[in-house]
C-alpha cells in the first residue's frame, strides 16, 4: 500500500500527507522494501522523487491487483442482495454524537439488519473498500462525484456557562437574543479541531467562521484536537471556546452544558454518504438515514 501511494505522487511529504503518516515513516517502509527486494524502485532528487523504471513496472502491477483485489471483494457474500448485515465506516464523533443516539430506532424497524459500526480514526479511510457505507465529513464540493450529500452543517462557538462568565466579566454583553457581543478575541483560547478533512489546515474552521463574521484575529492558536468532539469536551470543562458542528452539540446545548455565543453560520460542508454495494439492507439504511435529518 505504501509503494502504491507513494508511486502517485511526486514527493514523500505528499504521499506521507494522504496517509496520515510521517514522511520519516514512508521512507523507512519504502527502503526496508527496497532492501527485501533488492531493487532500486525510487530516484530522489531536489524537488521530490520519481519511480525508476524498474519501479514504475513494479508500481503498474501493484496498482492494477490491487483494484483487481476491491473488484472481487466488492463481488462477495457480503454485497449480496440478500445480506442482512451492513458493515458502516464513520469517524467516531459523528457516530457517538449523531449515530449511536438514534440506532435503537433502526432497529426498532428493522430488527433483522445487523449494523457492524467502524469509528476507527478522525478522518474516514474510504481507500479500501472493505465497507458496505462510509459516512465522511468534507467541504463542499466533496472530491467523490459518486458520494450522496446527506446534509450541510453549520458551525457555533459554545462555551461553558463557566467561560461565559468569565468573558461577561470581561466586558462581552448578551443582547436581547442571547448573543454574546463585544468579545475580545484575541483573549479567547480557542478550540479546534484539527482536521476537520484530509488536507486542511488546523485552524480551518476557526479562520473560516472569523472570515464569514468579518472579524481579524489571529486564528492558528489555542488548543488543538484531532477530533471535534474533544474539542467540544474541552469547551464543556471551561478550557475555552469550540467552534462546534451543530449537528452534534444538539444534547450539550439543550441541557445547558454548553452554551451558543453567536449565531450558527453555513460550515460549507457537510456529510457525505459513500456505497460499496447495494443490498437491501444497505437501501433500508440508506432510506432511514435521510428521514433523520432535521434541517
Amino acid at each position: 500500500m505504501t509503494f502504491i501511494e507513494v508511486g502517485q505522487h511526486s514527493s514523500l511529504t505528499s504521499a506521507a500527507k494522504s496517509m496520515c503518516l510521517t514522511t520519516g515513516a514512508i521512507s523507512q517502509q519504502l527502503l526496508q522494501l527496497e532492501q527485501k527486494l533488492g531493487l532500486t524502485l525510487v530516484e530522489r532528487h531536489s524537488r521530490g522523487i520519481r519511480l525508476t523504471e524498474v519501479g514504475s513496472r513494479l508500481h503498474q502491477v501493484a496498482k492494477s491487483s490491487l483494484e483487481d483485489i476491491d473488484a472481487v471483494l466488492a463481488q462477495l457474500d457480503f454485497t449480496s442482495q440478500q445480506s442482512t448485515e451492513i458493515r458502516l465506516k464513520l469517524t467516531p464523533s459523528f457516530a457517538f454524537k449523531w449515530l449511536v443516539p438514534r440506532l435503537e430506532a433502526f432497529h426498532r424497524l428493522y430488527p433483522d439488519i445487523q449494523v457492524q459500526t467502524f469509528a476507527e480514526g478522525a478522518i474516514v479511510d474510504k481507500s479500501v473498500g472493505d465497507f458496505d457505507i462510509a459516512i465522511d465529513y468534507g467541504e463542499l464540493p466533496y472530491l467523490d462525484s459518486h458520494a450522496s450529500l446527506l446534509f450541510e452543517e453549520y458551525l457555533v462557538p459554545v462555551a461553558s456557562p463557566h467561560y461565559l462568565k468569565t468573558l461577561l466579566a470581561k466586558g462581552s454583553t448578551e443582547n436581547s437574543a442571547g448573543i454574546v457581543v463585544d468579545i475580545d478575541w484575541t483573549s479567547v483560547t480557542l478550540l479546534h479541531d484539527a482536521q476537520p478533512w484530509l488536507g486542511s489546515n488546523r485552524d480551518q474552521e476557526w479562520s473560516y467562521w472569523a472570515n464569514k463574521m468579518n472579524l481579524e484575529f489571529d486564528t492558528n492558536r489555542g488548543h488543538f484536537f484531532n477530533r471535534t468532539d474533544m474539542a467540544m469536551a474541552a469547551a464543556e470543562a471551561s478550557v475555552g471556546v469550540a467552534l462546534a458542528r451543530k449537528a452534534l452539540i444538539k444534547d450539550e446545548l439543550e441541557t445547558g452544558r454548553l452554551v451558543a455565543l453567536s449565531v450558527e453560520i453555513k460550515a460549507d460542508a457537510g456529510y457525505f454518504a459513500l456505497t460499496h454495494s447495494s443490498s437491501r439492507a444497505v437501501q433500508s439504511f440508506l432510506e432511514w438515514l435521510s428521514q433523520q435529518i432535521e434541517y
